[in-house]
């Protein structure tokens, strides 16, 4: 159906009190529209619109455009597909900043558990390769600080616990978690002004409606698609090295546990 052009305002269809607000580019709604100065405005709720209606020029631009805020990407795909490299590689080339959450994530609670945690990485249990105590005054390589280090439980708050059941079994982070923090990225500093690249979030249709609901839009949302052989080709390899490299290990433990108890029977 042919329409008038519209006359649409500085924002065009964003809304430009997310804008002046929040540093978001918010697409407005129809049915939250206004009009001034012959131009229309288009807002993302009501409450937006009367707020702009009571000062409109403190919402307009005036000498020079309106500043508009540095690109935020939500970059999406399975695991294996290849997110992280493509990040790093734009991320180096328009100079903003590359955010891994699950990396973030660990980073949170890795001063409590002091290594990370999840499938892959409860593979490489230390304890496993553990020298059983009555063997340890016979064994040179573990010392009684290590020992009471490895002894102490760390005490997790209700915020981290809820972190680490994320990493390990992939429950749902509640939304008063994600509240300390996503919105940081988009309205703290140095992200809030230079831009980012959020590589692995959102990750389920409860998260992006999270985002959704506070007001946190993306410029752009990228979801890489890759074949399942493709993934398996790229992934196996390491993985094999790497269990390789753990039954190695187990062999020599098993051997020094040998010595060890012969020492102790001598």
């Amino acid at each position: 159906i042919k329409q008038k052009k519209r006359h649409m305002g500085d924002t065009k269809h964003f809304c430009p009190v997310s804008l002046k607000e929040n540093f978001v580019l918010h697409p407005g709604l129809q049915e939250h529209a206004a009009k001034y100065k012959e131009k229309i405005y288009y807002f993302s709720t009501s409450e937006y619109r009367d707020t702009f209606l009571k000062n409109p020029e403190e919402y307009v631009a005036h000498n020079e455009p309106l500043q508009a805020p540095p690109i935020r990407v939500c970059l999406l795909g399975i695991h294996g597909a290849g997110k992280t490299t493509c990040a790093r590689e734009i991320t180096d080339k328009l100079g903003i900043f590359h955010i891994q959450f699950e990396e973030y994530l660990q980073e949170l609670i890795l001063p409590k558990t002091k290594r990370k945690v999840g499938p892959s990485f409860d593979e490489d249990r230390e304890d496993d390769n553990k020298i059983p105590e009555e063997l340890e005054d016979f064994s040179q390589t573990i010392t009684k600080t290590e020992t009471e280090k490895n002894k102490q439980e760390v005490e997790l708050t209700d915020e981290e616990e809820a972190i680490k059941a994320n990493l390990m079994d992939n429950t749902e982070l509640p939304p008063e978690v994600l509240d300390n923090i996503v919105p940081d990225w988009w309205k703290k500093e140095p992200f809030r002004s230079t831009g980012f690249i959020l590589d692995g979030f959102p990750r389920t249709s409860d998260e992006a409606s999270y985002l959704s609901e506070r007001g946190l839009c993306p410029d752009v949302a990228v979801y890489i698609q890759v074949e399942e052989g493709d993934i398996l080709n790229r992934l196996f390899p390491p993985r094999l090295k790497k269990w390789k490299d753990k039954q190695l290990k187990k062999k020599e433990y098993k051997k020094k546990l040998k010595e060890l108890k012969a020492k102790k029977r001598v």
